[in-house]
């Protein structure tokens, strides 16, 4: 595989874009530049992403569920209607993103950068905020609560 063109490799999928990672680890795959890259509806469950440039991504109508975004850059990426639900976001940069309607149930957002992100309709439930800078964050009609009918359901954080 070739180590110059990372968004080929992820766009072919989730096996592929992981043995690329581990082929290529010490020769700048732990911070693939994916400035820009369609990746609308792309299906990337479970998929290490850590400190991937994705700004300007769009991402909508992606599956990231559980994905590793840790210390990635979403500046101004579209996620809306995304999957990012059990994802860990640990220290994520996602000012100004479209994160309308999406899913983040789960998610570990400790210390993520949420200034200007935009998260009217999405779905919060049992994510970990902890630490999170929410500066002109948009929260109109999302779901905030951190239970279920069943009762509470501790964030899951993968630290």
């Amino acid at each position: 595989m070739s180590k110059q063109n990372p968004r080929a490799i992820l766009l072919s999928g989730k096996a592929p874009w992981d043995s690329w990672r581990r082929e290529f680890a010490d020769v700048q795959a732990s911070e693939p530049d994916l400035h820009q890259a369609n990746l609308h509806g792309a299906g990337l469950y479970q998929a290490d992403l850590h400190r991937s440039d994705l700004t300007e991504a769009d991402l909508s109508e992606a599956d990231l569920g559980e994905a590793n975004l840790r210390e990635t850059d979403l500046r101004n990426a579209n996620l809306r209607g995304a999957n990012l639900s059990d994802t860990d976001c640990f220290r994520v940069r996602l000012n100004w993103a479209n994160l309308r309607n999406a899913k983040l149930c789960r998610a570990n957002l400790k210390g993520a950068d949420l200034r200007g992100a935009d998260l009217r309709g999405a779905d919060l439930q049992g994510a970990d905020l902890r630490g999170a800078i929410l500066d002109k964050t948009q929260f109109d009609e999302a779901f905030l609560r951190n239970e279920s009918p069943l009762g509470a359901v501790p964030p899951q954080t993968k630290e």
